[in-house]
């Protein structure tokens, strides 16, 4: 056995959650090192869609840009179609992905940062690279094998693939991102609800021109009707587009119970070509692999010193595209609370937080994917795609809707409301930015004292903006001097921040009274930053003597809607609290 290795933190994988992990705690000066089993990073689409929320976090960390420039932009992204092939028949559209005008202008409102398409081996690069050139020790073709853990840290035993040995590394924590089958999270005994393998699918990755029948419609999803495919339980098949229009990748179900069919170059191209429905494009297979459709969540997120993220603790389908951008912010989330307890700032009863905070999120988006794979159903149902039958009639239902009788005008009705209900897939807005932490559940939350008054409309799919402790401070467009710039800009960067305005010079010195640096922001006229627009005054939800402390994550913390006489007594015992000192 080799001479230990030491670093502070220990990430087990590589992917959304491990690679983020890692670049947000170099970023924070927390020495880090990364163990991915493989030789290189995802070789495959894998995960793609790319939220508001999680383009925040990356413009928080400094890699929006990188990210942008290698992402398929939002606007070729949302014409999700349902058709009986991409060479046949057009069954219907949903403009998704933020692309219908009241939900884009929603979006706009939203957040300073656009919802995008980057496939995950793209994606990893930019993560995995900003992170080691800030610091974090990358070790590939390293398996993690074990570990043990006491008061102290843990000591983690890995495989060196390359030599063929094994040695151990001494960390003070340990992330477990090693995905769905992750070991981590297996031997650190957290506790799971819910399924495993209810579904099996089929990724098939190819190379084809397919412009002629995708250029005039720019989606990232085809949904096609074809009978005999059950991609989780639903009759059809789904081509996604990786790269606009030459690269693809196909989504097609099987029985799970029977298990996966043999993967040839053959079986999969036969596929290809019944969902292009065109014979004569030339079509390069490049990979094909089974999984299957998973609805499990773990109830807590760590044991003592170890950690898990991303799909070690949730495992769902990709439907509403929730995967990668639920794991890159369960990191985000745990590494500024790592770096303060590491620091010596908090206190390590911070990092109890973690679990409370993300667990329930966990559940919601595993719950949130598996519904979104049901409401498909009603898209087929309404041409009697689901029920028995031979191809020819399900065709002739499918040509019954342009019957000029009253039945085919009922079919068609049906089978519009069915398209329109996948908003809840394609356009979940609120799925997507409403996450709030509780102050009942969470110490790094300070509830202020008012009711909560709820959401004024559905939650999943409309984003509601709020500065209630517990949900993400709202973006505005403010400015100082000629810049432009998002109240989100003046937030993050490793450190808690306090908002207030003109006559709020109380809490700025409450705010320089504590021990722990916080940055200070008054917003108002002839202030550094003002607010030409007023979205500010509206979007705050407290007067200009008041104060947000909005945490490193961009979570409001405590909230004062007024001026107070003992604010640096108040302050200081909201940092008590969130810090875990008493």
């Amino acid at each position: 056995m080799h001479t230990d290795v030491v670093t502070d933190v220990l990430i087990v994988g590589s992917g959304p959650a491990g690679a983020s992990a890692a670049l947000a705690l170099s970023t924070y000066g927390v020495p880090n090192m990364v163990v991915t089993r493989g030789a290189r990073l995802a070789d495959t689409p894998r995960a793609h869609i790319t939220n508001q929320r999680t383009m925040e976090v990356l413009r928080d960390l400094g890699v929006e840009q990188e990210a942008l420039a290698r992402a398929t932009p939002q606007r070729l992204m949302g014409n999700t179609t349902f058709c009986t092939s991409l060479a046949g028949e057009e069954l219907g559209r949903v403009r998704s992905w933020g692309n219908e005008p009241l939900v884009q202008a929603a979006h706009e409102l939203a957040s300073p940062t656009v919802m995008c398409d980057i496939p995950q081996h793209l994606m990893e690069p930019v993560l995995v690279d900003a992170a080691i050139a800030r610091g974090t020790l990358f070790r590939y073709s390293t398996v993690y094998k074990s570990f043990t853990q006491d008061a102290d840290g843990v000591t983690v035993t890995v495989e060196d693939r390359v030599r063929g040995d094994e040695y151990t590394i001494r960390a003070k924590y340990l992330i477990g991102a090693d995905g769905g089958r992750s070991k981590v999270a297996e031997h650190a005994g957290l506790p799971m609800g819910g399924q495993m393998g209810v579904a099996g699918s089929i990724n098939i990755v190819f190379d084809a021109d397919l412009s002629r029948y995708t250029a005039h419609r720019p989606s990232t999803l085809y949904w096609v009707l074809a009978p005999g495919a059950t991609v989780g339980g639903i009759g059809a098949g789904l081509v996604r587009c990786v790269r606009p229009w030459t690269e693809w990748l196909i989504v097609w179900g099987y029985d799970v119970t029977a298990g996966a069919p043999d993967l040839t170059t053959e079986y999969a191209e036969s596929v290809v070509r019944r969902l292009v429905g065109d014979d004569d494009i030339p079509v390069t297979v490049r990979s094909s692999s089974a999984w299957t459709v998973n609805e499990m969540y773990a109830e807590t997120y760590s044991d003592g010193r170890v950690f898990c993220a991303g799909d070690a603790v949730h495992r769902h389908p990709p439907s509403n595209g929730l995967g990668s951008n639920t794991s890159i912010q369960d990191s985000y989330n745990l590494a500024w609370k790592l770096k303060l307890v590491l620091d010596g700032t908090a206190g390590p009863s911070l990092l109890d937080t973690y679990t409370a905070e993300r667990a329930p999120v966990g559940r919601q988006i595993v719950t949130r994917a598996n519904k979104s794979i049901g409401e498909t159903a009603p898209v087929f149902e309404a041409l009697d795609g689901l029920a028995p039958q031979t191809p020819e009639q399900l065709w002739a239902n499918i040509a019954a809707r342009k019957e000029p009788t009253e039945a085919a005008e009922r079919q068609r009705a049906r089978l519009r409301d069915a398209i329109a209900h996948k908003a809840y897939e394609f356009n979940a807005h609120g799925v997507d930015l409403n996450q709030r932490y509780s102050a009942g559940s969470s110490t790094a939350v300070v509830a202020d004292g008012t009711p909560d008054p709820g959401f004024a409309r559905d939650p999943e799919l409309y984003h509601q903006p709020s500065s209630r402790p517990g949900a993400k401070v709202p973006h505005a467009w403010i400015t100082s001097g000629t810049r432009t710039l998002s109240t989100l800009d003046t937030v993050g960067k490793g450190r808690f921040t306090l908002l207030t305005g003109i006559g709020g010079a109380g809490w700025v010195r409450a705010a320089a009274a504590q021990d722990l640096d916080i940055a200070t922001v008054v917003i108002g006229p002839g202030q550094e930053y003002e607010d030409p627009y007023g979205d500010w005054a509206r979007l705050s939800e407290v007067s200009d003597t008041g104060a947000l402390l909005v945490r490193p994550d961009g979570y409001v913390a405590f909230r004062h809607r007024a001026a107070a006489e003992n604010a640096t007594e108040l302050l200081g015992e909201a940092l008590r609290r969130i810090l875990g000192h008493g």
